[in-house]
C-alpha cells in the first residue's frame, strides 16, 4: 500500500454520524480512510493530535470583504486569512458592501477577479436588487451558489419591494438556486428611527428601539408567504430572535422549503454589550435583551438553526468611531470572522451543544444549502481533507493582535474564550497551525453550487 500523503492521529474526530477517538488519511487532497482506535497506515506526514478535536472545517456562508472598491476595508487575502485562522475552509462572499455589487455579470467578474487572491475555497453569491431581473440568468451561468436581497436599504444595496421579491423568487426557483433575505421591514424601522432622532436620542439604546424583533418577524412572514406562493427556497439570515427561528419553522411544518441562519454574535452578545462597548457592537438587526439571547439558545439547542454563519462586516476604524456620539451614524457590521468557532466552543458546551451539532450548523448544514456537498462540510471518506484541529480545553482572551483582519477592531477583542484553534486544514495542507496563517494567496479554489 502507498503511504498516505497525511495521517491525523490520537484525535477526538467529529464525523458526520459519531464522535470517536481515532483518526483520519489524506491523499491528494482528499480524505481516504476514517479509523477508530490506533492505526498502523502509512504516511508521509504524521500529525499526533492527542488532547486535540478534529472538525469539519467550517463554510461560513456569510461574509463581506468588501472587494472590489473597498478592499481597504478588508479585502480576499486578508479575509481569507482570516478565516483560516478562524478554522474556516469555505466561504461564500456576500454580494453588498463592495464597488460595485455584485449584481450583473460584469461585476461578478471583477468579484471573480478580486477574490483570487484567496488561501482557502470561496464562492460567491449574487444579488436581487430593484431593476435587475434580466441580469440573474447571467449570475448564476456566472456560477453563483445563491441569491441575497434586503427587505430594507443597505447603504448602496437597494431594498426589494414585495412584487420584485416574488418576480426574483420565481426566476431564482427556476434556476434551481434559492434567495436568502435580510428580514426588517423598512417602513417600520424608518419610521421608528424618525421619531427617535426627532426626540433627540442617538444613545447606544436608540439603535435597538429603532429596529424591534416586532420588525423582523413583519419581514420574515411576508418573505415565507412569497416562498410559499412561488415555491422557491428561502434563507433568512441572520435571525436575532427566538420568534423569528419559530416563525420558520411553523412554515418548515406547513412544507415551505425555508432554513434559518443566525450569528454567533447574537450567542455570545446582548443589548447591554452595545452599551458597554459602543459602536463596534453595533450590527442589524441589533442585538437583543439577555433574556432573547437565552431564547434563542433554546432554539439552537432544539435543532431548530440551520446555519451558524458570521455575517463578518468590516469597516475602517472610523466608520465605527462616527457613532460614538450619534449610534446611527456609525456603520452596521461586527468583524468576527475569526470568533464563530471560540463562541460556539464556550458558550455552547456550558448549555448542552454537543460537538456534533457545532459542525452541523458551521460546516455540513452550509455545505448542503450551497449545494457544495458531498465535497465539503464533513468528515468523509471522499470529501475533501477541510479540517480543523481545536483544543477544547484552552483559554484565552482575544487581543487585537491575535487578528488577521485588514483592520484589526472587533466587538470580540477582551472577551475570554476556551477553545483555541490550533491548526487548520485545506484540502489536505496546513493553512494555519499555532498563531500563523501559512498559506500563500492564490491556492483558494472557486467553487459553483450545483446546476
Amino acid at each position: 500500500m502507498a503511504p498516505a500523503d497525511l495521517v491525523i492521529r490520537n484525535a477526538r474526530v467529529v464525523a458526520r454520524d459519531r464522535d470517536f477517538r481515532g483518526g483520519v488519511a489524506v491523499s491528494d487532497g482528499q480524505i481516504t480512510a476514517i479509523f477508530e482506535g490506533e492505526s498502523d497506515l502509512p504516511a508521509t506526514d504524521v500529525i499526533d493530535a492527542a488532547g486535540l478535536v478534529l472538525m469539519p472545517g467550517l463554510v461560513d456562508g456569510h461574509v463581506h470583504f468588501s472587494e472590489p472598491g473597498r478592499g481597504h476595508w478588508e479585502g480576499f487575502e486578508t479575509g481569507s486569512r482570516a478565516a483560516a485562522a478562524g478554522g474556516i475552509t469555505t466561504f461564500v462572499e456576500m454580494p453588498l458592501n463592495a464597488h460595485p455589487p455584485t449584481v450583473d455579470a460584469a461585476a461578478l467578474a471583477l468579484k471573480q477577479q478580486a477574490a483570487e487572491k484567496s488561501v482557502v475555497d470561496y464562492a460567491l453569491w449574487g444579488g436581487l436588487v430593484e431593476d435587475n431581473l434580466a441580469d440573474l440568468p447571467g449570475l448564476q451561468a456566472g456560477g453563483v451558489v445563491g441569491f441575497k436581497a434586503f427587505m430594507c436599504t443597505a447603504s448602496d444595496f437597494p431594498r426589494v419591494d414585495a412584487r420584485l421579491m416574488r418576480a426574483g423568487m420565481a426566476a431564482i426557483a427556476g434556476f434551481g438556486s434559492f434567495l436568502a433575505v435580510h428580514a426588517e421591514d423598512e417602513a417600520m424601522t424608518d419610521g421608528l428611527t424618525a421619531t427617535l432622532r426627532s426626540a433627540g436620542r442617538t444613545d447606544r439604546a436608540a439603535w435597538g428601539e429603532a429596529r424591534p424583533i416586532a420588525a423582523e418577524l413583519a419581514a420574515i412572514d411576508q418573505a415565507i408567504i412569497i416562498a410559499a406562493e412561488t415555491g422557491a427556497r428561502l434563507h433568512i439570515v441572520h435571525v436575532s430572535s427566538s420568534a423569528g427561528i419559530d416563525r420558520i419553522s411553523a412554515a418548515k411544518a406547513r412544507g415551505i422549503r425555508v432554513t434559518a441562519e443566525t450569528c454567533p454574535h447574537y450567542l455570545f452578545f446582548d443589548e447591554t454589550d452595545l452599551e458597554r462597548i459602543g459602536p463596534l457592537a453595533k450590527c442589524a438587526p441589533p442585538l437583543r435583551a439577555p433574556a432573547e439571547r437565552e431564547a434563542l439558545w433554546e432554539r439552537v439547542l432544539a435543532g431548530a438553526v440551520d446555519v451558524i454563519a458570521s455575517d463578518h462586516s468590516p469597516c475602517l476604524i472610523e466608520e465605527k468611531t462616527a457613532g460614538d456620539a450619534d449610534i446611527f451614524k456609525a456603520w452596521g457590521g461586527i468583524s468576527g470572522l475569526q470568533s464563530t468557532l471560540p463562541v460556539l466552543l464556550t458558550e455552547g458546551p456550558r448549555r448542552g451543544l454537543s460537538l456534533a451539532a457545532i459542525a452541523r450548523m458551521t460546516a455540513t448544514n452550509p455545505a448542503r444549502l450551497f449545494g457544495l456537498d458531498p465535497q465539503k462540510g464533513a468528515i468523509t471518506v471522499g470529501a475533501d481533507a477541510d479540517l480543523v484541529l481545536v483544543d477544547p480545553d484552552a483559554a484565552f482572551t482575544l487581543a487585537e493582535e491575535d487578528l488577521f483582519y485588514r483592520n484589526r477592531h472587533s466587538a470580540y477583542v477582551g472577551a475570554h474564550f476556551t477553545g483555541a484553534i490550533r491548526q487548520t486544514i485545506s484540502r489536505g495542507e496546513t493553512v494555519y497551525v499555532d498563531g500563523v496563517v501559512t498559506a500563500l494567496p492564490r491556492r483558494g479554489r472557486r467553487l459553483e453550487g450545483r446546476r
